[in-house]
């Protein structure tokens, strides 16, 4: 009786959406099968953690879907003390992998708090807009709002990640726009970005995280080295040509000239072993998310609902732009995996969450689900 009554609910949803996120994370694991196959006696254990991951994921994806969503609003000071709380416990007392205290590691079982606070981010500011945004919008609400996002990004800055802590930043920028921002208030936010850009290569950017920008500046001031893993994913994704080398026959992945491949650089594994068609299918996959998301934001008369559907749409969107665009050299290498697609339980579990919030949205949202 419970599960015809959770299946009969799921129906009311946006299946496509469902379908579109299935798509990606086949992807995703057909990639990291691949990857794991170069490896000399595999046990395939990272294939084997993301489909546990998938399957805590997926709970997360049924209830979230039945949650009502309106609730958040009642929880977002909550959330937002707790997910603080964790970026500034993980600093004293998380695992440094590559470079970054970012993780929490029990039972060989990692999690990563930022991603945590990738949805709190969302909720929160999506309560607080649905409140102020609409009926008026003054410097009050731009300073409170930056105030809200600060903390977060500056104690993600410590750990240090750069590449989440623009994603908050994105993700701000973003609603801050949907809200209705007027003109006149640009020139302060390029003027905040500008003053904290400079305190954060300053202060707060690690050596290897500055050697990134210049590197990506100046690609011939460290070949070998920085711009290594640039260097490696673009002749990934050159050699790929139309129809792709084959899955487990990738020279740059299988043979290790590619680093870091099953998270940041999973991008160029596809590009190499399924070619053109393959990254048109990603990049299409993804669009037709984005647009599902718009479509739904659009539709939807609940301010509140309106604000989640955005924010969780800038997070995929933002993150997966950043991905592809330091995969191909456009951007520099900030450490952050393709949304569903990449390697990592924690990103996989909180995107599949909020796809779950936005399918809460469409159940409830008349005329939604086609």
């Amino acid at each position: 009786m419970f599960l015809r009554r959770v299946f009969s609910q799921m129906r009311q949803g946006d299946g496509l959406l469902t379908a579109t996120a299935f798509v990606l994370i086949l992807f995703g694991l057909a990639a990291i099968y691949s990857v794991a196959l170069s490896q000399p006696s595999s046990d395939f254990l990272n294939v084997k953690k993301q489909l546990v991951a998938l399957g805590i994921g997926a709970l997360l994806y049924v209830g979230a879907s039945m949650f009502n969503y309106r609730l958040f609003r009642n929880y977002g000071a909550v959330l937002y003390a707790l997910g603080n709380f964790l970026l500034f416990f993980v600093l004293f007392f998380g695992e440094t992998i590559r470079g970054t205290t970012g993780w929490f590691s029990v039972w060989e079982i990692h999690f990563q708090p930022v991603e945590l606070m990738k949805f709190v981010l969302v909720v929160v500011l999506a309560s607080y807009f649905s409140q102020r945004a609409r009926r008026v919008f003054a410097r009050r609400e731009l300073v409170e709002s930056m105030a809200i996002v600060a903390v977060p990004v500056l104690l993600t800055l410590f750990q240090p990640d750069l590449g989440s802590a623009l994603v908050f930043c994105g993700i701000w920028g973003v609603m801050v726009l949907f809200a209705g921002i007027p003109k006149r208030f640009l020139a302060i936010i390029f003027s905040a970005v500008g003053a904290f850009g400079w305190i954060a290569w300053t202060f707060l950017f690690a050596d290897y995280q500055r050697d990134r920008i210049l590197t990506f500046l100046h690609p011939s001031l460290d070949p070998l080295g920085r711009g290594y893993n640039v260097t490696q994913a673009i002749i990934a994704i050159g050699s790929g040509g139309l129809g792709g080398r084959g899955l487990g026959f990738g020279s740059q992945s299988q043979l290790k000239f590619l680093p870091e491949s099953q998270t940041d650089f999973i991008f160029a594994v596809i590009a190499e072993e399924l070619g053109l068609v393959g990254v048109l299918c990603v990049l299409g996959t993804f669009f037709f998310l984005l647009f599902r998301f718009l479509r739904l934001a659009r539709r939807t008369k609940d301010e509140l609902a309106a604000f989640l559907v955005i924010g969780c749409g800038a997070a995929f969107f933002l993150q997966a732009f950043v991905n592809i665009g330091m995969n191909m050299g456009l951007l520099p290498v900030t450490g952050i995996g393709l949304p569903l697609v990449s390697y990592g339980g924690s990103s996989l579990m909180l995107f599949l969450g909020m796809l779950g919030v936005a399918n809460s949205i469409a159940r409830q949202t008349p005329s939604s689900s086609t």
